[in-house]
């Protein structure tokens, strides 16, 4: 499955979560560190949904950019 992340600068530091995964988050120094540290984070909330035999949410989230004047 491929989930859409949100990427958000903070101070310092990036943090990112799933809108389709709540309570999914991550932080890391760098995107790239955001990115692995991500996909850890998905790959361990998606066991521990498994493990609790609870539904694993399909990806639904949709992401795109918009220019604007």
């Amino acid at each position: 499955m491929r989930y859409a992340i949100i990427i958000e600068k903070a101070k310092g530091n990036y943090s990112a979560y799933v809108p389709d995964l709540p309570g999914c988050i991550t932080t890391g120094n760098t995107i790239e560190e955001i990115e692995k540290n991500m996909k850890e984070a998905i790959d361990f909330h998606l066991d521990g949904l498994r493990e609790e035999g609870l539904p694993i949410p399909e990806p639904t989230t949709y992401c795109d950019y918009i220019e604007a004047s």
